[in-house]
């Protein structure tokens, strides 16, 4: 067995050993990986103060340059694709080919962001005076604080670093104390590329020390964070005495209506994938089903089958398998708990329903729900497991409805061959993504955002981009 490897904190360009430090450990065999920086308030300002020092020189550098440092580093995480995924299944469950899905992905997205440098744009307003004029442009922020969530932890790195850094700003990066290891592997590579110090700075560490530091910093410009409701709260108080800007991407329980001129097909195999994909732990993916009266028994027996046939188990010692384990035993207890709820609650189990016994790691068995109500706790929270519950309909205006009626606001999707109904729903439902006959995974070039408690702002595409800046009028009169 092969001995847990020591990653050290990444501030103004060198790598540097902390004081304490976290275990890392497989969710699949529960073995130590590794053990990361636990950094303090004393380490997380000498990151900042890097990242404030390095600001304005990196603005001031043509973003055709800044441009080609990340065009280089998509050229790195390509050439290392294979030991990449596996740091992100050992440390995370992943399927090994969602994981080199995830870091191709993430290499094409820095490409994508890069290729901005030359679109960034301002405007030119008319004004009311004979010999003014009014310009708009887009500036850097300053310093960016991106915390990352342990559910695609690879890609978010990109996500915040790439818009961040094309825009003239800098960034410290925190990597879940879950999933650290690839944010390290990541910076290894950027480290080699050669970016000037203090543009990208990793700190990990513990939520209520390195996070509170980093949140509640006034060298702090903006705060982009991918995680749970609760902690963007926390976050949000934090930023307060600052007013920080902030963008959260936060909770999701997507709507999947199914209507009686569905394909079926096509419904039941993209939904599936929602609840298996990285084990259900996705928060754009399908987490609840309303399905239309007349195709609801069919619907019903042959989701239950296709999530019969779901291969679970330890990623790396198992090609075959297409679902990992839950990231910790927190999780696994959680989803086991809802599950038993809603039973309670009087919703008929039709499959699964069970911590899987595979001998060591966070397994639970792919289960489907029926004869749900949306007054269940299933219905409302999010479940964050392969868990699928479903609950018949008689209507689309009932569906949607229905589907409107929650906390979260981040991606729906409806199944139907009718255009009228698909159109209904693009005008009627309240989220900030619906797919229409396909699966909940959104485009880099679109806009990632949600209404209500699902967050703050959004990610990718121009509108993700310019997230990033903030506007400076100027009035010229000549």
């Amino acid at each position: 067995m092969s001995q847990p490897t020591t990653y050290q904190n990444y501030i103004n360009g060198a790598f540097e050993a902390s004081e304490q430090h976290l275990e890392v450990f497989n969710p699949a065999t529960q073995a130590l990986l590794s053990r990361v920086p636990n950094a303090n308030a004393k380490e997380v300002d000498r990151a900042l103060e890097a990242a404030r020092g390095a600001q304005k020189a990196w603005a001031a550098t043509p973003a055709v340059e800044r441009a080609a440092l990340l065009h280089q580093l998509a050229d790195k995480l390509r050439d290392h694709v294979s030991s990449l995924a596996r740091t992100i299944t050992q440390e995370q469950g992943k399927v090994s080919g969602l994981a080199e899905v995830e870091v191709n992905f993430t290499a094409d997205y820095l490409d994508y962001m890069a290729e901005w440098g030359r679109r960034i744009e301002g405007e030119i307003i008319q004004s009311d005076r004979p010999k003014e004029n009014i310009f708009l442009f887009r500036k850097p922020l300053g310093v960016v604080a991106g915390i990352l969530p342990w559910n695609f932890p690879f890609f978010l790195i990109a996500r915040k670093m790439a818009p961040a850094l094309i825009t003239g700003n800098t960034i410290v990066i925190k990597p879940s104390e879950e999933t650290p290891n690839n944010c390290f592997e990541f910076t290894r590579l950027l480290d080699e590329v050669g970016f000037p110090k203090g543009v990208f700075n990793v700190v990990s560490g513990t939520g209520a020390e390195a996070g509170n530091a980093l949140t509640a910093s006034s060298q702090i410009d903006m705060i982009s964070f991918t995680g749970s409701v609760e902690t963007g709260a926390r976050i949000m108080s934090n930023a307060a005495n600052n007013i920080t800007k902030l963008n959260l991407e936060l909770g999701g329980k997507a709507p999947s209506i199914v209507l009686d001129d569905a394909d079926l097909d096509l419904a039941v195999n993209a939904i599936r994938g929602s609840r298996i994909i990285n084990t259900g732990q996705v928060c754009n993916c399908a987490e609840r089903v309303y399905v239309q009266r007349g195709v609801a028994d069919e619907f019903i027996a042959r989701m239950a089958k296709a999530m019969e046939t779901t291969r679970y188990g330890d990623p790396l010692a198992d090609s075959d398998v297409e679902m990992g384990p839950m990231i910790n035993q927190a999780g696994l207890d959680k989803v086991a708990q809802m599950v038993e709820t809603a039973r309670r609650e009087g919703a008929e189990l039709v499959t699964g329903g069970r911590i899987a016994d595979l001998g060591t790691g966070f397994h639970y068995q792919p289960t489907v729900l029926s004869n749900c109500r949306q007054d269940m706790e299933i219905m409302r929270k999010e479940i964050f497991g392969p868990v699928l519950p479903i609950q018949i309909v008689d209507t689309l205006d009932e569906a949607i409805a229905l589907a409107n009626d929650c906390e979260y606001g981040l991606t729906s999707s409806i199944y139907t061959r009718s255009l009228n109904s698909a159109m209904q729903a693009a005008r009627e439902l309240d989220f900030g993504e619906t797919y229409i006959n396909r699966e909940n995974f959104e485009a880099m070039q679109g806009f990632h955002a949600g209404v209500r408690k699902s967050g703050i702002g959004g990610a990718d595409g121009k509108h993700g981009l310019y997230e990033y800046t903030h506007s400076h009028v100027v009035y010229l009169e000549t």
